[in-house]
């Protein structure tokens, strides 16, 4: 059987942890033992109003099964204020948890610039803006976990969400480079694509799979990736139902022309079948191997 995943003496701030995955992330991380900010504007999902009671009802919860916890009511575009809540509560930050989120969802020729926009600043700039705040932080203490919330809307697409969909495959890219730039110290960073039955679902699954997706089997993935005992980073991983599974980008062998005679929109369409053919697809881990084939096919024309 695996160690028991510790947390004690741990900080981990939860955004928009006032209901759905982010209560449930937050009540497992102070089961874990760790110092839990539990961050939510109180908004409804679609990111309007304001209501403190959402946070501190799960300060209540999590104080009340003896952990501790404090709430914060700050937005998520206001990220230093969050963190700097964290440090003058509990002296330190080790783990961000990126959750808060709002839906705006229309099919593309509806949308309009507010929810476009809305959407933008709450799941991008927001995680954008928590983070920033506390990487200092993380590379001076040479320590830290960071967790953002994608979502298969974002990796598959999905009709009526392309605001949602580009703010959420956008925050896989944030995490791919800071797994880069964190590395050195010690900052490993991933991202989950949960599905659960919240707000935000409610009435987007049929109910007999809603009842099943609960966020609580969403929650001990969380707390693994960002605990001490793990040595992932850069991962993105789907989760939900009590299934997580890791995804990752493939790329077939494609087709190469002469690069020094040129070659026509014709020759395209005529390799087409073999540039989308996947047999033998590679998985590139980086930017240097993405470049490996693209390099190997200009060294044959070499002089």
């Amino acid at each position: 059987m695996s160690e028991a995943i510790r947390l004690q003496d741990q900080v981990v701030i939860v955004t928009g942890a006032g209901g759905g995955l982010g209560r449930a992330h937050a009540l497992l991380f102070a089961k874990h033992g760790a110092k839990v900010v539990v961050n939510d504007l109180g908004g409804s999902a679609h990111g309007e109003g304001a209501n403190a009671s959402a946070a501190d009802k799960v300060v209540e919860a999590i104080r009340a099964a003896g952990g501790i916890a404090v709430a914060n009511h700050d937005s998520v575009t206001a990220g230093e204020k969050i963190v700097q809540h964290a440090l003058d509560a509990f002296g330190r930050i080790d783990v961000v948890v990126n959750n808060a989120g709002i839906l705006r969802d229309k099919s593309f020729h509806k949308l309009d610039d507010a929810d476009w926009d809305l959407v933008y600043r709450v799941h991008v700039e927001g995680a954008y803006k928590v983070t920033r705040a506390a990487w200092p932080h993380m590379r001076e203490q040479n320590y830290g976990r960071v967790i953002f919330t994608a979502s298969t809307s974002g990796i598959y697409g999905n009709f009526g969400q392309a605001n949602y969909g580009m703010a959420k495959l956008g925050l896989y890219g944030l995490t791919r480079t800071l797994a880069i730039e964190g590395r050195k110290s010690n900052i490993l960073v991933n991202a989950i694509a949960p599905t659960g039955g919240t707000r935000m679902t409610e009435g987007l699954i049929p109910p007999q799979v809603f009842a099943q997706l609960k966020p609580e089997l969403v929650s001990p993935l969380v707390v693994y990736l960002a605990s001490a005992a793990c040595a992932e980073t850069s991962g993105l991983f789907e989760v939900g139902g009590g299934w997580i599974g890791k995804t990752r980008w493939e790329r077939s062998l494609g087709a190469g022309f002469d690069p020094r005679g040129g070659f026509s929109a014709e020759d395209v369409a005529a390799s087409w079948q073999q540039i989308c053919d996947f047999d033998g697809a590679t998985h590139p881990a980086d930017n240097l191997d993405a470049l490996k084939q693209m390099m190997a096919h200009l060294q044959r024309y070499a002089l």
